[in-house]
């Protein structure tokens, strides 16, 4: 992957905040094209050129979803970028975890704090913790049947959080930082997917007032929609000021 210098001269980060927004939006406009063409509307297919980022922010993810997902990465990047920019944050989207779905957003506030973030979408369905067996499912909307959720969000989540402890050398991270400060494993459900509104109330916690999902298999990860990760974030932080 591209990467952009850090303020040593001899290291260099993975791609973060406005290098990597601007990488985004290139994919994505170049996915949109590449839709045009597909669908028929497009005029011409010759001179079509992919943009320096492409490569490395779209080709993560499948053909499928990968419009949709780069499109809902610019939009949260760009709005953690406008609230957190000025106290220091770092937001490294799309990194590759080896045969594993791409860690969606890293976000990192250096020494103090550190987030791991999916994003994740089924449609106008409704996201199930089924604590007996420990695992997610989704009921479609005005269904009584669950299917469950493969692979399992918690347990990616869980597992980027084992890949940052042996590879923190790319973010410049001691181990002290990368152990040691708090981190938030966060799955992000985006509209109009949701989360069942009657689970258990002790599956809920409150941080700084916020009342959220919190369900624990290899860890705790925060079950939260796409129109409060700010506030989460803010919430978050203040906790552990």
């Amino acid at each position: 992957m591209l990467a952009m210098k850090s303020s040593t001269a001899d290291f260099q980060l993975p791609p973060h905040n406005e290098p990597a927004l601007k990488w985004l939006r290139e994919a994505k406009d170049y996915e949109s094209a590449l839709a045009l063409i597909a669908g028929g509307t497009a005029l011409a297919t010759g001179g079509m050129v992919h943009p320096l980022g492409w490569a490395a922010f779209a080709l993560a993810y499948k053909p499928l979803i990968r419009l949709e997902k780069l499109a809902r990465l610019e939009k949260l990047t760009t709005v953690l970028l406008d609230e957190f920019k000025s106290i220091g944050t770092q937001i490294f989207p799309v990194q590759k975890i080896e045969d594993k779905n791409p860690l969606d957003l890293f976000v990192r506030f250096p020494r103090r704090s550190h987030l791991f973030i999916s994003i994740r979408s089924f449609g106008d369905r409704e996201v199930v913790y089924n604590e007996a067996r420990e695992i997610l499912q989704i009921r479609k909307k005005n269904k009584r049947g669950l299917t469950t959720w493969k692979p399992c969000p918690l347990l990616e989540l869980a597992d980027y959080e084992k890949w940052l402890n042996k590879n923190r050398d790319l973010f410049a991270m001691s181990s002290r930082e990368a152990t040691k400060t708090p981190a938030a494993k966060v799955l992000v459900l985006w509209p109009p997917t949701k989360a069942a509104p009657n689970h258990n109330e002790h599956l809920y916690t409150e941080i700084e007032g916020m009342k959220i999902l919190a369900l624990r298999r290899k860890g705790t990860a925060f079950v939260i929609q796409e129109q409060k990760v700010t506030e989460f974030i803010r919430a978050w932080l203040n906790h552990y000021q």
